[in-house]
């Protein structure tokens, strides 16, 4: 059952593999229809445990809470088990491994060093950002505001790309796809909600689009999860038109937590056309963000 404000319920794990679980067919992983009624969708826990070669206590004691370590060759075998992606075998692990305890996110918001600043003002034909966990928007160009919207005009709380997509009408008409990116998003804001489950900005802003939006509350309850990854995105702008762009994510090394983010266009499409169009636009128009 979902919670009615789609927050973190505080087993993750147990939330997890019974997602997980109840996608797998039973036909598929070889059970014959034996006659008996599924009172639920997918796999039931004595056959997740014999494919997973482990006990079916131990898979009642992890869905429930009342343990969530076990070794690696356990979990890996519960993830071939369910035929987990890599994204959904490393969040199982974190969720399954996490320390006691995890640290908040520190009180303010994070710095964004000197240096990246410079390289986001230099890439004038690239819109760019740099993120930190949960894609909150820590930095940006003049490109990337064009491209996007004004960050500068928001309030530094709502400069957050997975609350724009989901509750500012605008942005969310930039997406050509917007269920297709909504529904990225909340796979990201699962992944980063596991790997640092006690941080009260994320559990608010879950929390927040849970409360307002009923399609976040349905895609949450379906614990998938994604890690940064090369993504290409489709944009309907007012200004340019049609922009299909590739999404470039890098890490960086002196801020782990923090993604330097590029959007570029496919060499002598319309869409690198259109871009080159809109920042021309913007040039005339736009202020230094930052």
């Amino acid at each position: 059952m979902t919670d009615p404000d789609a927050s973190l319920s505080g087993n993750e794990l147990g939330d997890f593999l019974r997602a997980r679980r109840a996608e797998r067919d039973p036909h598929e992983a070889g059970f014959p229809d034996d006659g008996r009624l599924r009172r639920v969708p997918g796999l039931r826990r004595e056959e997740l445990a014999h494919l997973a070669h482990v006990s079916v206590d131990y898979v009642v004691r992890l869905e429930q809470g009342r343990t969530r370590r076990g070794s690696r060759a356990v979990l890996d075998a519960l993830a071939d088990a369910l035929h987990l992606a890599p994204d959904e075998r490393a969040y199982l692990f974190t969720l399954a491994e996490v320390a006691p305890g995890p640290l908040a996110r520190p009180a303010g918001r994070p710095e964004v060093a000197p240096r990246l600043r410079q390289l986001l003002d230099t890439m004038h034909d690239v819109p760019a950002m740099v993120l930190h966990r949960g894609m909150d928007v820590l930095a940006w160009n003049r490109a990337a505001s064009a491209l996007l919207t004004d960050f500068g005009a928001l309030p530094p709380a709502e400069r957050n790309l997975i609350r724009l997509t989901f509750l500012d009408a605008d942005f969310r008409a930039l997406y050509a796809d917007w269920p297709r990116a909504a529904r990225e998003c909340v796979a990201v804001l699962r992944m980063e909600a596991g790997r640092t489950p006690q941080d009260p900005a994320l559990t608010a802003l879950v929390a927040e689009l849970g409360a307002r939006d009923p399609d976040f509350r349905t895609w949450w309850a379906g614990h998938q999860v994604r890690g940064p990854r090369q993504l290409t995105k489709t944009y309907v702008h007012p200004v340019a038109g049609e922009l299909t762009l590739d999404v470039q994510q890098f890490t960086v090394d002196t801020h782990p937590e923090q993604l330097l983010v590029a959007y570029t266009a496919p060499p002598d499409s319309a869409s690198q056309e259109a871009l080159r169009f809109l920042l021309q636009w913007a040039g005339l128009s736009s202020t230094q963000a930052g």
